[in-house]
């Protein structure tokens, strides 16, 4: 008697587990980013470039392993469930690089379209924009030329006006690294603002060689998380 009310008691909270995960599925997450949120073997596809994860950057920063980086530790601590993360080391948001190269090869906005199906988006760029100088130009919500898409204003607009039309179901987060130009911090401010994007702007990053340390990557974390359940 005593071990088959023991065993209905297990069937029962079992049953209670599932029924409470069914209501509450994992959301799913896709990334977005630049060498922020790259590591090695970890990015889709494999073919893009990656700081973390190489004995060069070892050399320059106390990041080692892939549970280190921001991305994993959120995922971890929200219990989401990452679809893909599509991050690119040294990716500008628009088709403008470093020296004025053409980077539309692996800017955001060429990568976008490539994020699966998510639940929460979270899009971290701005910082090589920033770095290499990239055009600035103006603020433009629509009919955009391949040209326009040249300057991170009007590739930002691109790249926000997308995910609204392509992600309905997705809600998307901005990250906005700290120590950017004025200019691209505030124009990442006002283009989130004009389409309802929460734009998470960091502050005090701890870093090493320009990109977070693991302590970094825990206030990263932090942040995000803080900024998410402040909604």
């Amino acid at each position: 008697m005593k071990n088959r009310f023991f065993i209905l008691l297990i069937a029962g909270f079992l049953l209670f587990i599932a029924d409470s995960f069914a209501q509450h599925p994992q959301q799913k997450v896709s990334i977005l980013g630049d060498s922020y949120s790259t590591f090695l073997g970890h990015v889709t596809p494999d073919t893009n470039f990656c700081w973390y994860g190489i004995s060069e950057s070892e050399l320059v920063n106390d990041v080692r392993t892939v549970e280190d980086t921001w991305w994993y530790q959120l995922i971890k601590e929200q219990n989401y469930q990452l679809v893909l993360n599509n991050s690119f080391s040294g990716a500008t948001i628009c088709h403008t690089g470093y020296n004025k190269e053409d980077y539309s090869d692996r800017s955001f906005i060429t990568r976008m379209s490539n994020l699966g199906d998510p639940d929460l988006i979270f899009v971290f760029g701005g910082t090589n924009d920033s770095w290499a100088g990239v055009p600035l130009g103006a603020y433009q919500y629509e009919n955009w030329t391949k040209e326009d898409l040249y300057h991170f204003r009007p590739a930002f607009c691109y790249l926000l006006n997308y995910m609204a039309e392509h992600y309905p179901q997705a809600r998307v987060y901005n990250i906005t690294n700290t120590e950017l130009s004025e200019e691209v911090a505030h124009s990442m401010d006002e283009i989130c603002r004009h389409y309802g994007v929460t734009n998470i702007r960091l502050h005090y990053i701890d870093k090493q060689s320009g990109h977070p340390s693991v302590n970094g990557m825990k206030q990263i974390c932090q942040q995000v998380i803080h900024a998410i359940q402040a909604e």
